[in-house]
């Protein structure tokens, strides 16, 4: 085994530890490839501690007081809610126990990984220091992850404020809790409190869930305010201070100035890549504003070097992470040709009912393809919707004259399940006609897919031709 002050010449060597960083080390090392992993925290990265895996552990506690309040649609009286949210966080950490031994240490070097502990910069096109420890590798992996962009609003630095890598240590419940941005985690995290028992006001500058589809998207903002969450957009935010044990939100009006105030300020203003301490100058990597130059590969202007996951840009999930993972380590290793595709990568709104999205939007797939078809079918017309009261949200799918799928948008219960199909079947280019002909399950929520899938085709036996060859078959009966 090297020492700490040895020369590594790894094949391939993957700086951090987040899902993009441990799927490459996993395959690589499963390969047979000599991998070095460096991590300067903790093995797991953002997305187990203060990502994902926290956030949907409090979403399902969430849930749960919501069902409890709202039983009595179902002739069960349940008696006074009681939220104990020192319970709720030790369910979240329990939670983040559960899932850290996949991302550890051990395991990796198990598998056969060396584990290099410390900060990684580079020092050449060629080279990686890590404290003392020089690594010269064939190829290198970027997994660096993202951190939280913090707005540069006057006196925002100076007022106590939470962002999504510090929101899940809160030890109560916010009294009033303020959230900067309302995208998707900043909705999520609005609706998590307010069920939990906090007021909550939701400040955003443009659009709520703007990249979303506007008529799914109109669905889950209707759903929000009804649960009395203060929803304002198109805001303009002159300051923040604070002022005693409270947060002053001043807002620049027509009229004037108001101000906003609340126990707590949470900040979700989106992430941006984490590389600032990579001195990726000194390796001839290429960097805008927004983040690493990246060829369609996720290949750096250092042919040595990738980048992958939050590192990479676009999307913030873990699935994003695997799927740059799996590109990025087949071309490192083999030469596999290939190229990124974020339009078959789906993503997901976790807030109740849910949004789920996959392919070109309405609007996108118009200008793809010109004539489309647009099939709908509403969650009220669902057996399985109407037995559980759940029958708020629709399916959107979109395909092109043919009925290929470019496609599609669910809003409603298990949206982010139910996108799974579609998933496949935009990355398969399937036709509508696989979607009508499939059996499903009765009941199920899987039934809204097919019946708008059989809309593309009942237009068709409406026409005056159709029915003429339905008239003439008739006679052979």
């Amino acid at each position: 085994m090297a020492q700490d002050n040895s020369e590594l010449k790894p094949a391939i060597c993957v700086i951090g530890a987040g899902p993009g960083g441990l799927a490459v080390a996993a395959a690589s090392a499963g390969v047979g490839a000599s991998t070095v992993l460096v991590e300067k925290g903790r093995m797991g990265g953002e997305n187990l501690r203060h990502g994902g895996v926290p956030a949907h552990a409090l979403l399902a506690a969430a849930d749960c007081a919501n069902m409890a309040r709202s039983a009595a649609r179902f002739g069960i009286r349940a008696p006074r809610l009681t939220v104990d949210f020192g319970a709720i966080n030790a369910h979240v950490h329990n939670v983040i126990a559960g899932a850290a031994p996949n991302a550890s240490r051990e395991r990796f070097v198990g598998l056969g990984v060396r584990v290099v502990e410390g900060a990684a910069r580079f020092t050449d096109p060629r080279t990686v220091m890590v404290g003392d420890v020089a690594i010269r590798a064939r190829r290198f992996v970027i997994a660096t992850g993202s951190v939280p962009r913090i707005p540069t609003i006057p006196g925002l630095q100076a007022t106590p404020h939470l962002t999504e890598a510090t929101v899940f240590d809160l030890a109560d419940v916010p009294r009033h809790l303020l959230v900067l941005g309302a995208g998707a985690l900043g909705l999520e995290l609005a609706q998590v409190f307010r069920r939990l028992g906090s007021e909550v006001t939701v400040l955003e500058a443009a659009t709520p869930l703007a990249s979303a589809d506007a008529e799914a998207a109109a669905v889950v903002l209707e759903a929000l305010r009804r649960e009395g969450i203060v929803l304002r957009s198109g805001v303009q935010i002159a300051k923040i201070a604070r002022a005693l044990a409270r947060v002053q939100i001043v807002l620049a009006t027509e009229s004037g100035e108001e101000t906003v105030e609340g126990s707590h300020l949470l900040v979700t203003a989106g992430r941006r890549p984490n590389i600032d301490d990579l001195d990726l100058h000194a390796a001839g990597i290429r960097t805008t504003a927004d983040g690493i130059v990246l060829d369609r590969v996720l290949r750096t202007t250092n042919k040595r070097v990738y980048a992958v996951g939050d590192a990479a840009g676009g999307l913030h999930a873990a699935h994003v992470a695997n799927y740059h993972a799996n590109l990025v380590f087949r071309h490192a290793l083999f030469r596999v040709p290939g190229r990124v595709d974020h339009e078959i990568l789906p993503w997901v709104t976790r807030t109740d009912p849910e949004l789920a999205q996959v392919g070109l939007l309405e609007e996108e797939a118009r200008a793809h393809a010109g004539v489309i078809r647009v099939l709908r079918w509403p969650y009220r017309e669902n057996d399985r919707a109407l037995a559980e009261r759940a029958t708020e949200g629709h399916i959107k799918i979109i395909t092109d004259r043919t009925g290929e799928i470019l496609g599609a948008t669910i809003v409603g219960r298990n949206a982010g399940e139910a996108i799974t199909a579609w998933t496949l079947a935009v990355s398969q280019k399937l036709n509508i006609r696989a979607f009508a002909s499939l059996v499903v399950p009765y009941p199920s929520y899987a039934e809204v897919g097919k019946r708008a899938a059989i809309s593309f085709f009942s237009r068709r036996l409406t026409i005056p031709r159709a029915r003429r060859i339905i008239r003439w078959l008739r006679r052979f009966r």
